[in-house]
């Protein structure tokens, strides 16, 4: 059993002869019950401190087991989201992978027609001036005949004859000159080389109307 203070307050000694000071053995004893109280204080107040800690500790412990508990359950939520979160984007990098190559096939196919398209009208445009080409050919070659041999019939001294103020010109002579330089201006025409259709060409040629005078006929049907 442990002493107390007060045990060592009360104790009491037996006295012999030529023993110890009694006042040396009380005031040592004073002094020890005082350090001894102190001790037991100390001891006291540090049980109580490793009581608090003790609970302390239990909490932290039980708090602990919580939180790795909590993160074991967070962790798991968290694998479990990712796995999801994984195979969702798989799934949006499928589908968009799928849109985008749609979208290219489509557009290919629009750009393909496209130009297939345009190729063709270019063809046809190509095709459609070459025939413009030639048909302006043609009508340069007609009409280039056409004002050959009305400048040939405009440069005929028949003109002069023809317009001569002497007087002696009479009706007669001016239709036999007309008639005369008409049938020059056709032949010119059909004697051209240039001429690829004659029976076409003989039709740019100059004729004469009911009342003998000279007609230019042009290649779109007008006459002047």
């Amino acid at each position: 059993m442990v002493l107390s203070p007060q045990d060592i307050h009360n104790k009491e000694f037996s006295s012999k002869l030529r023993g110890y000071n009694v006042d040396e053995v009380n005031d040592f004893l004073d002094q020890i019950i005082k350090d001894y109280q102190t001790v037991l204080q100390e001891n006291k107040d540090l049980k109580s401190q490793l009581d608090e800690n003790q609970d302390k500790l239990t909490y932290f412990n039980d708090l602990k087991d919580s939180l790795n508990q909590s993160i074991i359950v967070a962790q798991e939520a968290a694998d479990k989201v990712k796995t999801n979160a994984k195979k969702e984007s798989e799934i949006i990098n499928r589908e968009a992978q799928k849109q985008a190559d749609d979208t290219v096939n489509e557009a290919t196919d629009k750009a393909n027609r496209i130009l297939e398209e345009a190729s063709k009208r270019a063809k046809k445009l190509a095709i459609e001036t070459d025939d413009l080409k030639k048909d302006t050919r043609v009508f340069r070659q007609r009409l280039q005949v056409m004002l050959e041999s009305q400048l040939e019939v405009i440069k005929s001294r028949d003109w002069d004859q023809l317009l001569d103020d002497s007087g002696s010109t009479t009706y007669e002579d001016i239709e036999k000159v007309v008639s005369e330089l008409d049938s020059n201006s056709r032949k010119s025409v059909k004697s051209n080389p240039q001429q690829e259709n004659s029976a076409e060409l003989v039709e740019d040629s100059p004729a004469t109307d009911d009342a003998g005078e000279t007609v230019v006929i042009f290649p779109d049907g007008q006459t002047e």
